[in-house]
């Protein structure tokens, strides 16, 4: 079955760390951009962060840069999402999709179809 599977998400105190994992499964990531969103209760899901194929370009929304790192590792066929210095705005189920083509538009514009089932994070004290 083709699939990417979200895992990594938890509770966590404002100013913790998670670390996302997005695994490929099925299918060889390496070929796909990789982009990471999340939607928060009552918003549109919106982009985070994408990386190219070869991981030399990456994209960030203007309020995660500087704290949130997007890698990805294609022998293991998965790309990651650090998440450093956490703050409650960044509530939400966060999912990762397959795309082509240009990485700023991937976040800018979240690709239509269906979506896995995410992982949740919650900050909150």
């Amino acid at each position: 079955q083709v699939q990417l599977v979200e895992s990594g998400g938890g509770l966590v105190q404002p100013g913790g760390s998670l670390r996302l994992s997005c695994a490929a499964h099925g299918f060889n990531l390496d070929r796909f951009i990789i982009g990471w969103y999340r939607q928060a209760p009552g918003k549109e899901r919106e982009g985070v962060s994408c990386i190219s194929v070869g991981a030399g370009t990456t994209y960030y929304r203007d309020s995660v840069k500087g704290r949130f790192t997007i890698s990805r590792d294609n022998a293991a066929n998965t790309v990651y999402l650090q998440m450093n210095s956490l703050k409650p705005e960044d509530t939400g189920i966060y999912y990762c999709a397959p795309g082509i083509g240009d990485v700023q538009n991937m976040c800018i514009y979240p690709p239509s179809g269906s979506w896995g089932q995410g992982t949740q994070v919650t900050v909150s004290s």
